[in-house]
C-alpha cells in the first residue's frame, strides 16, 4: 500500500474506535477491557505468524524493547483515554491528540536528531488551531471541578505516553525489528501490563457477554489494533514519527463524521472552520518537496 492509503486507512479506522470505545465503557473496569483487546489481539497475530513460519524469538535486550513499546503503545496510554472518556467531553480529548504531530517532531528532535521543519512545525500548529475550533461548543459545557480536573491530566499522560511510543516503534524500526512479531510481543507485553496494574489496584476481572461488548472487543482488536497499528508503523518507517502522527489530528474529523451520523452531532460554522484549517495543516505536512 502507498503512503496515502496507508494514513487514510489508520484515519478512518481510528475515527470509528471512538464510537465503539463507549461500548467497553460501563460494568467492566478499563483495565480489564484495555487488557482484552490487546491479549486477542497479540494471539491473533501470533498464530498468523506461526502459520506463516515467522519466528517470534528475540534477544533479551531487544525484548526489553518491545516490553517498552507494548506498555507506552498499548497499555498504560490507553487506560487514560478511557478514563478520560468517561470524565470529559470527548472533544477535549480529541484536542490532546491534535497536538500528537507536535509531540512526535520534538520527540524526533531529542532521540534521534531529526530536525523540526518549519512545514511540520506550521502544520502541526494548524491542526491543533483546526481541533479546537471544531469542538469549541462542547467546551462550553465543561465544568471546573474535579472530574475536568481529572480527565484533562488523563488525556495529557494519554498523549504524551502515545508520543513516546512512536519514538520506541522508530526506534525498533531502525534496528530492523519484524512488523509482525514486534506487534504481537507489543500487544502482549501490553496486555500483561494492564493486567498487573488492575491486580496492583484490586481491580476486578469481569466480563460483559453482551453483544455491544464482544463485537466492540472483536472490532477494536481486529480492526482498531492488528489492522490500524500495522498500517501505522509500516507508515512510521516511510515518512517519520513526526508526519505520520498527523493521524493524530485527522482522527477527531472522522469521529465527529460518524457523532453526526449516529450520535445527533449538528454542524456549526465553526466545524467547517475548524476541518479546513486541519486539512490545510494535513496538506502542509504530507505534501512532497
Amino acid at each position: 500500500m502507498g503512503n496515502l492509503r496507508l494514513f487514510v486507512a489508520c484515519v478512518a479506522i481510528w475515527g470509528s474506535t471512538w464510537l465503539a470505545i463507549k461500548f467497553q465503557l460501563g460494568h467492566v473496569e478499563p483495565e480489564a477491557s484495555v487488557a482484552y483487546r490487546f491479549l486477542l489481539a497479540a494471539v491473533l497475530i501470533a498464530g498468523y505468524c506461526r502459520v506463516r513460519g515467522l519466528s517470534l524469538a528475540f534477544s533479551a535486550r531487544n525484548h526489553l524493547w518491545l516490553a517498552l513499546f507494548g506498555v507506552l503503545s498499548f497499555g498504560v496510554s490507553y487506560i487514560c483515554v478511557y478514563y478520560a472518556e468517561q470524565r470529559v467531553v470527548s472533544g477535549l480529548v480529541a484536542v490532546g491528540y491534535s497536538a500528537s504531530p507536535l509531540l512526535g517532531a520534538i520527540g524526533s528532535r531529542l532521540f534521534f536528531a531529526t530536525p523540526v521543519t518549519r512545514k511540520i512545525a506550521t502544520g502541526s500548529v494548524l491542526g491543533i488551531a483546526g481541533i479546537v475550533l471544531v469542538y469549541w461548543p462542547e467546551f462550553a459545557h465543561l465544568q471546573g471541578d474535579g472530574d475536568t480536573a481529572a480527565g484533562a491530566l488523563f488525556t495529557v499522560i494519554a498523549v504524551v505516553l502515545s508520543a513516546l511510543g512512536t519514538q520506541v516503534t522508530h526506534r525498533n524500526h531502525e534496528h530492523h525489528l519484524p512488523l509482525w512479531q514486534t506487534m504481537a510481543w507489543g500487544m502482549f507485553y501490553g496486555s500483561m501490563s494492564c493486567f498487573a496494574l488492575a491486580l496492583a489496584m484490586g481491580k476486578s476481572f469481569s466480563f460483559e457477554p453482551t453483544a455491544g461488548y464482544v463485537l466492540s472487543l472483536v472490532y477494536l482488536a481486529i480492526l482498531g489494533s492488528i489492522v490500524a497499528f500495522a498500517a501505522y508503523i509500516t507508515l512510521v518507517k516511510h515518512i517519520g514519527a513526526a508526519r505520520a502522527s498527523y493521524i493524530g489530528v485527522m482522527v477527531p474529523i472522522v469521529a465527529l463524521v460518524i457523532s453526526a451520523a449516529f450520535e445527533g452531532f449538528r454542524w456549526s460554522v465553526l466545524t467547517w472552520a475548524g476541518i479546513a484549517v486541519s486539512v490545510a495543516g494535513n496538506v502542509i505536512i504530507l505534501r512532497r518537496r
